[in-house]
């Protein structure tokens, strides 16, 4: 499981969620924040500090967020 980053992000990119992160697997996009499935721990630390609720848990998206995993994953390159 891993935390995503879903469209409030787009608008806002605060980049609170990149300072807090133990294991550096937010980097910034070109359009937003994006958080690396692969290496995310499932802290939860980038939720807490993300000023406009973008950040959620991969099983909570619903089906609008779920493309916003598609595109950190293609992001990364993770098929």
């Amino acid at each position: 499981m891993a935390f995503v980053i879903t469209a409030p992000c787009e608008t806002e990119k605060a980049g609170e969620c990149v300072t807090v992160c133990p294991v550096d697997c937010i980097e910034e996009g070109e359009d937003q924040f994006y958080i690396n499935p692969d290496i995310c721990i499932d802290c939860g630390a980038c939720a807490a500090v993300c000023p406009v609720d973008a950040i959620f848990e991969e099983y909570d998206l619903t089906v609008e967020q779920e493309p916003y995993l598609d595109k950190a994953e293609q992001y990364f390159g993770i098929s």
